[in-house]
């Protein structure tokens, strides 16, 4: 390679890594991007019939030693971007459980569904037709797009904790109440939208997810703040802080291609070292 070459390679890493800096200096900065705002709720957009009377809430998946033990180690880089073995971990505790029931009868949600380590495509497709709060081009579209995903690309094994809004349902796969909540959360404020179809395919936009993101983690920091438990509002900004960085860094990357990998690394760093002094801060 030429001199020319390598000092043209050396400025575009140069450039990239204080672009990075940046980046992280701008999200660490005092900045409060994520606070305890909840959710003003105007209406409960679900329609009542969505979820049988004879059917729970929430569902388990039967254990299964070989499936749940893949998606655990497929679920490692998840695990090691947001620092926490119980990411993915396929094995839902009591207290995860009993957190989330509490938050969704706290909010009637009685009619979404919850899917704790379950596969169920089947009865997936069954609420999609039902779920009338969505109008229909909205669910036999996009809806079809994600629930056929879900169907294809079972969590199960692949995990990835989500509200699918066009079945109106949460599939969990890790052990730790903020995630749960953090779903959740999703769930009631797409049923407080006027036009939930339109609002959900706006997050296929590149860049739109940070809205949404950010309006149920808000969410959440202010319902475990008003709920008094100090840890749980600490492990909240541990969790979602840098779960927020992974869709800023997304969205830094869309603006900035050629620098995509370090500038979602650079948001994963900050949402941890922002997450962790607010949470150090509860007192």
């Amino acid at each position: 390679m030429s001199d020319v070459g390598i000092s043209t390679s050396r400025g575009y890493r140069v450039r990239i890594s204080i672009l990075s800096l940046l980046f992280l200096s701008v999200v660490c900065s005092g900045c409060r991007i994520l606070e305890p705002i909840p959710i003003h709720r105007v209406r409960n957009n679900l329609p009542t019939d969505l979820t049988p009377d004879h059917e729970p809430i929430m569902e388990r998946g039967q254990p299964r030693r070989v499936i749940d033990a893949f998606g655990w180690v497929w679920g490692i880089p998840s695990k090691l971007m947001l620092w926490n073995r119980k990411v993915e971990s396929h094995s839902i505790s009591p207290e995860t459980e009993q957190r989330l029931e509490e938050y969704m009868v706290d909010n009637q949600l009685v009619d979404v569904k919850v899917r704790l380590n379950q596969y169920r495509p089947l009865d997936d497709w069954r609420r999609l037709v039902r779920n009338k709060s969505v109008a229909w081009p909205w669910r036999y579209t996009f809806g079809v797009v994600a629930t056929a995903t879900e169907t294809v690309v079972p969590g199960r094994l692949f995990g990835g904790d989500h509200f699918n809004p066009y079945t109106s349902t949460i599939h969990l796969y890790s052990d730790l109440p903020a995630v749960a909540l953090h779903e959740a959360a999703h769930a009631k404020d797409f049923s407080n939208r006027k036009f939930p179809g339109t609002y959900a395919a706006a997050y296929v936009l590149p860049i739109v997810p940070l809205w949404h993101e950010r309006i149920a983690s808000n969410d959440i920091l202010a319902y475990v703040r008003d709920k008094g438990d100090v840890e749980a509002q600490r492990e909240a900004y541990r969790l979602l802080y840098p779960a927020y960085g992974t869709y800023g860094g997304n969205a830094a990357g869309v603006v900035f291609p050629t620098a995509s990998a370090p500038l979602f690394i650079a948001g994963v760093l900050a949402g941890h070292a922002v997450g962790r002094y607010e949470a150090n801060s509860i007192r």
